[in-house]
């Protein structure tokens, strides 16, 4: 497999085959939280937080995934700072991603997480969850935070005429 850059959202739908998933992925350091769309890509939903380990096992774990629930692409929170830059963070997911297309044949867009996890949190605590259960459902709702934005956006470019 080589290494395709990440593709402008834009130019997505056309890669899709028509029942297709989206995978979405919360990066971190020490997890990578996982999200799922619907067959419809309508509905991001939480799936599962993979504790980090050797990258390896990583991208064979995501790989699996996606071949069990027919992913037909992966959506990869960016985190850009608060000026639009990146920095390191922004560098290490960039790596991550050039490092994962050689395991997963699947095309990726990055979708900015710009206070993803942030505005999750505050969910979590208005619904008055625990700090146990935040830490432990905080990646994966990050990442169905990240891929829902991304499905939004897909669907008003499907609505809006070219």
């Amino acid at each position: 497999m080589t290494a395709a850059p990440p593709l402008p959202i834009e130019d997505l739908p056309a890669r899709l085959q028509r029942d297709a998933r989206l995978l979405g992925l919360d990066v971190g350091t020490k997890t990578v939280g996982l999200a799922l769309s619907d067959v419809t890509r309508s509905i991001a939903t939480p799936y599962e937080t993979i504790r980090r380990t050797k990258f390896t096992a990583d991208a064979k774990a995501i790989a699996a995934i996606a071949a069990k629930e027919g992913v037909g692409a992966l959506v990869i929170g960016m985190p850009f700072n608060f000026d639009g830059s990146e920095g390191p963070r922004a560098q290490s997911t960039r790596a991550f991603a050039r490092n994962l297309a050689a395991h997963v044949d699947l095309p990726m867009i990055f979708w900015d997480e710009r206070l993803s996890t942030a505005a999750v949190e505050r969910h979590l605590i208005e619904a008055d969850a625990s700090r146990k259960r935040r830490a432990e459902v905080i990646d994966r709702m990050a990442a169905a935070y990240i891929l829902q934005g991304a499905l939004d956006r897909l669907r008003n470019l499907a609505a809006s005429p070219p």
